[in-house]
């Protein structure tokens, strides 16, 4: 049987990749143009996997696939994915887990730094024809500093690894985590009230969802230091972006770095995108030709494996392989597929 994959979107420069592997398995690509709802429901009516980067896959474009075996995630977040709704669906969600670590917790070092020493400041206000080394003092050292790291997952323990050597000292806040496994990082363990009191730099790693959802609210803003700066690399979303204006406007912080926002492409004008003192990237923290790489690849092979009734390794709801509506038919599993 011929197979068809839609990619809803993808920020690389093209999709050979995806086509060499899945036509392995005798599958072939499909391609939105705008990744607007209504395209992929339309597009997803006779599709057998659909793969997304950054367009939700709504319950109406799942509704819209009645043959679709997997949904595969280019990344780590689910945010843009109804997991839930798939799973009742008999519907294989995967992601890439360990994508893009190593590039992310870098940008998340290079954002402080930028912070920190004023780099992105000073090149503004040189390129603008202002040559004053006191132009963005005072500046302060990093060592001995306090760094707060909201979330503990594999990207933000890479970061915590790079911002050691700085010499900072480092609180963890993530709920969920013991004492126990963070034994051997050299972290405190604390609430999130005390995080956003005593940190110096404060970098966002968890998730998009119902918990952490315009999490930093102006209230929140109120809570941290007037010297404090604010690094994402998480999800906009995290963020109440007008709050993060009046913060900004009112000194109640001291700068931030968003290398994500609640809409992208953003509109340029916005005061946020604009203000003085924040440092704004295009989501490219994710970037490099290595992860775009094992990106395509491991998203791809994964689809494959499920035409081929492999599990694939990545299965974000392993409930659906015990449900009798399941679609797929893996090798050994006694699932009847479709």
């Amino acid at each position: 049987m011929k197979r068809k994959v839609l990619v809803t979107d993808y920020a690389w420069r093209s999709l050979d990749r995806e086509r060499r592997i899945l036509a392995r398995v005798g599958a072939s690509v499909v391609s939105a143009k705008t990744g607007d709802e209504d395209e992929l429901a339309m597009l997803a009516s006779d599709v057998d996997g659909i793969l997304t980067n950054w367009k939700r896959v709504s319950q109406k474009v799942i509704l819209n696939a009645p043959h679709c075996l997997a949904i595969g995630r280019y990344g780590i977040g689910l945010d843009n994915i109804d997991v839930q709704f798939a799973t009742e669906a008999g519907i294989v969600v995967t992601n890439v887990p360990n994508y893009c670590v190593e590039e992310v917790s870098d940008h998340a070092m290079a954002l402080l730094l930028s912070l920190a020493r004023k780099v992105t400041f000073y090149d503004r206000a040189v390129k603008s024809g202002v040559y004053n080394l006191q132009a963005e003092t005072p500046l302060y050292r990093i060592s001995g500093k306090t760094l707060g790291i909201l979330g503990f997952g594999k990207i933000a323990r890479a970061f915590y690894q790079k911002a050691i050597g700085f010499g900072l000292k480092i609180l963890v806040c993530s709920p969920r985590l013991s004492p126990s496994q963070i034994a051997g990082y050299q972290v405190e363990l604390v609430s999130f009230p005390e995080l956003l009191q005593r940190s110096d730099y404060l970098s966002i790693h968890v998730p998009l969802n119902s918990e952490t959802h315009h999490l930093f609210s102006l209230d929140v803003f109120h809570q941290m230091k007037p010297s404090a700066f604010l690094v994402n690399t998480s999800r906009g979303a995290v963020i109440q972006e007008r709050a993060l204006l009046t913060a900004l406007n009112e000194g109640l912080i001291a700068g931030a770095a968003l290398d994500v926002l609640t809409t992208e492409p953003p509109d340029l004008s916005d005061s946020l995108i604009r203000h003085p003192r924040t440092v704004i990237t295009p989501h490219a923290a994710f970037n490099s030709e290595e992860s775009v790489e094992e990106l395509q690849a491991t998203a791809a092979a994964q689809m494959a494996d499920v035409f081929s009734g492999n599990l694939p390794p990545s299965v974000v709801n392993p409930r659906v392989l015990g449900q009798p509506n399941l679609r797929a038919t893996f090798v050994g599993n006694g699932s009847s597929g479709m």
